[in-house]
């Protein structure tokens, strides 16, 4: 994540784990949440960072899928557009949408589903 996301490195939040609410093994990342100024927490573990914990740094978690589909609904050509890119970038063995569409499905379902629909 380092090399991909630099920006993303956030340090000194480790004075704010204690205060935080969610689940404690979770804690860490709401922690570097509000140090980040993060508005938004992606995550598929959603019990883990409910309203309650979260609001009052007025942050909002979010499923992969719940914001693969934003985009999608924002973005409706450039989503698609990055997602043909990505087949087109698989060429060991090279696969067609129809291929890589069920391994986005396992993650984001109502994305897939909903990209599919239009390609």
């Amino acid at each position: 994540m380092r090399t991909a996301f630099p920006d993303a490195l956030v340090e000194g939040y480790e004075p704010l784990i204690p205060v935080m609410t969610n689940q404690a093994n979770d804690r860490h990342v709401l922690a570097a949440a509000v140090r980040g100024g993060a508005e938004i927490i992606m995550t598929n573990n959603i019990k883990d960072f409910p309203d309650a914990a979260l609001s009052p740094f007025d942050i909002t978690a979010v499923t992969a899928d719940d914001s693969l589909l934003d985009q999608l609904e924002l973005h409706p050509a450039v989503t698609r557009a990055c997602f043909i890119a990505m087949v087109q970038a698989r060429t060991r063995p090279p696969v067609v949408p129809a291929e890589l569409l069920p391994r986005f499905g396992v993650i984001a379902p109502k994305f897939a589903h909903e990209l599919g629909r239009t390609l």
